[in-house]
């Protein structure tokens, strides 16, 4: 079996594209021996080089309007309302239970992540 750390993003590539090729063969093979050493060498990777930090409710919305494909008008006729849909975007309002749930049920995103505690904006 030839591991080694993974130290550079060409590293973690690699390292993807061989968990791939290994996906295929059976939990009791030696193969899926390194894909498990592989993946947990990719996952210490990532944690190191991307760390997450948990994002307000704001800032998970403004995400799910600039990057998954929505756009605020999507935004505003889901909530039927421009102006609210304004204030929750810069975190001038808290979202309700009520609104959490339309919008995790319309865009499924988990309504934990729309319902934690948040300081609102100045």
């Amino acid at each position: 079996m030839d591991i080694r750390p993974i130290r550079t993003d060409d590293d973690h590539r690699d390292a993807l594209v061989e968990i791939e090729r290994l996906w295929a063969y059976p939990d009791d093979s030696p193969e899926n021996d390194k894909l498990d050493v592989l993946a947990t060498l990719v996952e210490v990777y990532e944690t190191q080089r991307w760390p997450r930090r948990d994002c307000t409710p704001a800032e998970i919305l403004l995400h799910a309007v600039t990057d998954m494909g929505h756009s605020q008008a999507e935004w505003a006729e889901l909530l039927g309302s421009r102006p609210m849909a304004s204030e929750l975007l810069r975190a001038k309002r808290r979202i309700s239970l009520a609104v959490a749930q339309k919008i995790s049920a319309a865009w499924h995103i988990p309504i934990q992540l729309l319902v934690a505690p948040y300081a609102l904006a100045a």
